[in-house]
């Protein structure tokens, strides 16, 4: 059984070759790449590792924007489904590539089975579901040392307990000049004005999800002071990037109208961007935008936008963070009360772009 790669491979002939299961959300897939940049930087005696990635198609396009991967090959597993002969087919076929090293980035059982079942000689991550036996270099995590979720994939680059190098890798994205023209062409956009990206989805769920009116207050308010407002999202996001274009007429909806190889273009040419703790912020920070993101039930103390021109906006209330998917007291308080003003004027506070 042959898995397609996503992205053409690059020269690997007498390179080490490592093998990254990938996280299921987009965000998470970005802030693994850290790992990657330290796993190419390893002290040794031979040339820098190759590195594929197995990754779920919805991820594949984001690792095929990094340059420390050499081919993404596609997962065909859908979220809990076991599928256990497709999983020995994926590891037969992954058996006869040669990987040295496997790094399991997912903490459940079912993605510790492949590397196992493909018998690479070290299979690196932590315990998770109890995967004895599954993992030979397996990690008991101290949540107290490693923070940050970005924190805990990167250790896995180094031996058990070693301390991590400050400052980490920041992501960065490959953006593809000649798609985002392309894909400017299609969409009939253009770059005369300055551009303000609304990210207002979240595929977590509504408790991180920043008001749909406060957002069209903020597209208003840049529309006003003749910038353009452009809204991402997925073709889940469809109904609220719709809203917001209703009540802010000049604002153009995006939502589903791209693909996220197609956003990532975009949202690099944005001059700020304005979003939910969502994978789409995680895009927005390695490309290099001026980001302001909005946590609610979630924390960036966790998963934070990991540039240094990206901003965080959180009122820390007592109930929160909660990392529930919806207001488990029903107010939403988190975000309801973070209100347009609050955010008009940290993006207004911003340093100007270079």
């Amino acid at each position: 059984m042959q898995h397609p790669l996503r992205a053409a491979g690059r020269p690997r002939q007498g390179r080490p070759l490592i093998l990254i299961v990938a996280p299921a959300w987009i965000g998470d897939a970005i802030i693994s790449q850290p790992l990657l940049a330290l796993l190419k930087l390893r002290p040794g005696s031979g040339p820098a590792p190759a590195i594929d990635v197995l990754a779920p198609p919805w991820v594949g396009p984001v690792y095929e924007r990094m340059p420390e991967v050499s081919s993404v090959i596609d997962s065909p597993f859908a979220h809990s489904e076991l599928g256990w002969m497709r999983r020995r087919a994926v590891a037969k076929d992954l058996a006869q590539r040669g990987y040295r090293e496997a790094f399991v980035l997912p903490n459940s059982l079912k993605s510790a089975l492949i590397p196992w079942l493909a018998r690479i000689p070290v299979r690196v991550g932590y315990t998770g579901e109890q995967r004895y036996g599954l993992l030979n270099d397996r990690r008991k995590l101290d949540a107290s040392r490693l923070p940050r979720l970005v924190d805990r994939f990167a250790a896995l680059a180094f031996p058990d307990g070693a301390k991590l190098p400050s400052p980490l890798p920041d992501p960065a994205l490959r953006i593809d000049p000649l798609a985002q023209q392309a894909t400017l062409a299609r969409l009939s956009l253009a770059m005369d004005r300055a551009v303000t990206a609304l990210c207002p989805g979240a595929e977590y769920g509504p408790a991180k999800r920043w008001p749909i009116e406060y957002y069209a207050d903020i597209a208003i308010r840049a529309l006003r002071a003749g910038r353009q407002a452009w809204i991402f999202g997925s073709p889940k996001d469809s109904e609220i990037g719709a809203a917001i274009a209703a009540a802010a007429p000049g604002a153009v909806d995006l939502c589903g109208k791209t693909s996220l190889s197609e956003a990532i273009d975009l949202l690099a040419l944005a001059d700020v961007v304005l979003t939910n703790d969502s994978g789409l912020m995680h895009v927005a920070t390695a490309v290099g935008c001026r980001v302001v993101a909005l946590f609610g039930s979630s924390t960036p103390a966790y998963t934070p936008p990991l540039s240094r021109r990206a901003t965080t906006i959180s009122l820390h209330l007592d109930c929160s963070p909660c990392f529930q998917r919806t207001c488990p007291l029903g107010h939403m308080n988190c975000l309801n009360q973070l209100k347009p003003q609050q955010v008009q004027d940290t993006i207004a506070a911003l340093p100007p772009n270079n």
